[in-house]
């Protein structure tokens, strides 16, 4: 039985990590945050390059280059471009851009929201049109999250041990603290159990969606945490041999989970510090808001460090040799920098928000792809409106759409 069991006083049971879907083996950690409870992104010119923190490139490869003057190229020659679904694209950056600040950034969101009705086609002119590609230094990591949706029950059982905290009153009694001896305090307030080991994706996650046998649906919104860095669980389940290298998936590590609750589950969990508090509010159907505080459209919405990428801005993202097995050869798509997490570090690592449910769950946790993320420039418009970046482009393919896959 779980450490937390019904045996113990109401409440006491265990809660566990942080963010992203970070159980790979450098694992990531995203928070679906409300705005103001993370650092502000920096607001980098095209040619931003501070020289903190590094980048988290493969090994073998140059750190990113020092030089203020980008090196830009026409969309249409990045790697997958003629493959995109540019509508798609373009219906997503018309949903988040406007979350920046920048007059360049503003501009061409407003070329983009005038837009009333488009194509595949006409979308990919206004890209073509609107952006340059600046050639990456250096290749880092695309992992990627999702919103979960997990059963959940209004009293404790042996299965449903684990209670979902709320911020406590004063947040500074759990500040330093690591998650094992939170998780043996008494919680007050407790509106929802879990299996521990859900518990433990939902932490990872930042948010999700509990599902009550009444058929309630209510939204896990993160609230706080206790300020501990998160760790991935899955190198030291490598080490001891719980799992192959092969076998790193977040399926495969909640599995385990699963069929080995109770003290040797907890002892795995425990290796992640990080505890995270919730609170729940009726399901609206819709995905969660991102660290910028804009809705994350499914597939379009990466988590970035913001000490190098502004929230609201555009990237190609072009990622393949994937280390996890099962997992898609390539993701090539746009996405919107729309949210951060404690592990993304680094002007080449990003994570890809999937959207909710299972089979989002399913895909996020096989996603560890060597990434060259592409960043766009917004360039003025062309005088003559029929003088747009088709005039020098090769013609257009008649390729459908392939979402970026």
């Amino acid at each position: 039985m779980a450490r937390a069991a019904v045996a113990r006083a109401p409440g006491v049971a265990p809660a566990i990590a942080f963010l992203g879907l970070a159980l790979t083996l450098a694992g990531c950690a995203v928070a679906v945050r409300p705005p103001g409870q993370v650092p502000k992104p920096a607001a980098p010119s095209s040619s931003f390059r501070p020289g903190a923190p590094p980048s988290e490139v493969q090994p073998g490869s140059s750190p990113p280059s020092a030089s203020p003057v980008p090196v830009l190229r026409p969309l249409w020659s990045l790697t997958g471009w003629a493959a995109e679904d540019h509508l798609a694209a373009l219906k997503a950056f018309q949903a988040g851009c406007g979350v920046s600040n920048d007059p360049q950034w503003r501009a061409v969101c407003s070329r983009a929201r005038a837009i009333q009705r488009a194509d595949n086609a006409a979308a990919r002119t206004f890209f073509e049109t609107n952006f340059s590609a600046e050639a990456p230094s250096a290749r880092g990591l695309l992992t990627a999250y999702f919103a979960p949706e997990y059963p959940a029950q209004d009293t404790p059982d042996e299965i449903f041990s684990a209670p979902v905290r709320p911020r406590p009153s004063d947040p500074d009694t759990y500040e330093g603290r690591p998650r094992a001896e939170i998780e043996t305090d008494p919680a007050e307030g407790i509106r929802a159990f879990m299996k521990p080991e859900d518990l433990f994706f939902l932490q990872i996650q930042g948010s999700g969606v509990l599902i009550f046998p009444d058929g309630r649906r209510m939204k896990a919104i993160y609230t706080g945490d206790n300020g501990l860095p998160f760790t991935a669980i899955a190198r030291p389940m490598l080490q001891e041999g719980l799992l192959s290298a092969d076998h790193l998936s977040g399926d495969a590590i909640r599995g385990w989970l699963a069929e080995h609750r109770g003290e040797a589950a907890d002892a795995v969990m425990d290796k992640n510090q990080r505890y995270i508090f919730f609170d729940l509010a009726p399901d609206d159907g819709r995905d969660p808001a991102g660290a910028a505080g804009a809705p994350l459209p499914a597939g379009r919405a990466i988590a970035v460090d913001p000490a190098y990428h502004r929230y609201g801005a555009l990237y190609w993202i072009d990622a393949d040799a994937p280390s996890l097995k099962g997992a898609a050869p390539a993701y090539r798509r746009l996405a919107l920098a729309l949210d951060t997490g404690s592990a993304i570090r680094g002007e080449q690592r990003a994570d890809l928000y999937l959207g909710r449910g299972d089979l989002a769950g399913h895909e996020a946790g096989q996603v560890r792809h060597v990434l060259s993320l592409v960043r766009l420039i917004p360039v003025p418009p062309p005088a003559d409106p029929s003088a747009d970046s088709r005039s020098t482009s090769p013609s257009h393919e008649t390729t459908a759409p392939a979402g970026g896959r």
